[in-house]
């Protein structure tokens, strides 16, 4: 009598754990479409938790210098850096845009002596030509008409295509801006309410995690939330110092846009590897039309700061942050940066630091253990 009852329990064992294989399947399915689908947001997330761990780095920091409770330290560092902005838009706003003109004004330059370059040298650019108002030939092949030299007035339909064009763009111009703004406020909000509460949201997800694994999730969220700390902290530290000796710089170079060009290498730190050779584009453009002495200076002057960025100021600063070798980095930026665009592209660095916390936790090295015991 046993020996059926045996069998049929296998078999019903066995079959629950096809179900549940199944099941396990089709949801991890579902979850690798949703996140697809939704990877925008889910970047948009992950940035406001990041400017929320740079807030409650600074608040932490700020905690040896003044002490008292964290709320009181959260609204001072909140409010030093919206003094610290509201002083560069008020006092260097007029400099800020008069540069961001005469830059814009002399990059456009630029590009059209490399397209005549190019032209003399019998490469075809038509491909940058917008808009020609060059008379196309008629359907005979017989030459253009000449025009009437009296104004002539648009027709209808021509005035509809143009209004419809002009509306049309405009909506899409609000809309983008719109979203840019949205996106801008929904990273503040966010990080402000981690910021704000950390414990909170910190054990709110521990809740969910089952009792015996509540130890390993618990150091798993700090270490994240260390590293990310060190990061950030190592990170902001670095742009802001080559923001300064690039606009030094430049400035004394001579080359118009310094404090912009400035700004623009401090802030495309932020992405490893491609930030500095965009960096390294734009101060060679913008030093075009100043001679060969600014031009050789200028190029001299970016090699110099990234050499520095890079023996000197991102060892010395980030030793103790994260270590990922250069190649994974550039690999990792290549495909995040085409499968999600810019957003994969900007924050490929933090996320491959808190994939390499989780796998450190789910399988540690066996070298380091071996060493500690």
């Amino acid at each position: 009598m046993d020996g059926p009852v045996e069998g049929g329990t296998r078999e019903r064992r066995l079959a629950w754990q096809i179900a549940m294989g199944g099941i396990g399947i089709v949801a991890f399915g579902a979850f690798l479409a949703l996140a697809w689908y939704s990877a925008a947001t889910l970047f948009l997330l992950f940035a406001g938790i990041l400017f929320g761990v740079f807030l409650n780095a600074m608040t932490d920091l700020l905690r040896h210098v003044i002490g008292g409770n964290h709320t009181l330290r959260l609204i001072i560092v909140c409010l030093l850096f919206t003094g610290i902005l509201s002083g560069v838009v008020i006092l260097g706003g007029t400099t800020i845009a008069q540069q961001v003109t005469a830059l814009s004004s002399t990059i456009r330059s630029q590009i059209g002596h490399v397209k005549g370059y190019l032209e003399e040298h019998g490469v075809d650019t038509s491909f940058l030509n917008v808009g020609n108002s060059t008379a196309a030939p008629n359907a005979e092949g017989a030459a253009p008409q000449p025009q009437s030299r009296g104004p002539k007035l648009p027709d209808a339909g021509a005035l509809a295509s143009g209004t419809g064009a002009i509306v049309s763009q405009t909506f899409r111009i609000i809309s983008g801006l719109f979203e840019g703004v949205g996106n801008f406020f929904v990273v503040i909000f966010l990080g402000l309410l981690l910021a704000a509460q950390p414990g909170i949201y910190r054990g709110g997800i521990l809740r969910f995690v089952p009792r015996q694994h509540a130890h390993d999730a618990k150091e798993l969220i700090d270490d994240i939330g260390e590293t990310l700390r060190r990061w950030l902290l190592g990170q902001m530290a670095t742009m802001s110092s080559l923001f300064i000796l690039t606009w030094i710089g430049l400035s004394i170079i001579g080359v118009p846009g310094a404090l912009v060009l400035g700004f623009l290498t401090g802030l495309l730190t932020f992405i490893p590897n491609v930030g500095a050779i965009l960096a390294g584009f734009l101060i060679v453009l913008a030093s075009l039309g100043s001679g060969w002495t600014a031009i050789i200076s200028a190029f001299g002057l970016y090699l110099a700061v990234q050499f520095m960025e890079g023996n000197v100021l991102t060892p010395l600063i980030q030793r103790h942050a994260i270590s990922i070798p250069p190649a994974t980095l550039f690999a990792a930026q290549i495909f995040l940066g085409v499968l999600f665009g810019l957003w994969g592209l900007a924050l490929a660095l933090p996320l491959i630091a808190v994939i390499k916390v989780v796998l450190n936790h789910v399988w540690p090295d066996q070298t380091e253990a071996a060493n500690a015991t």
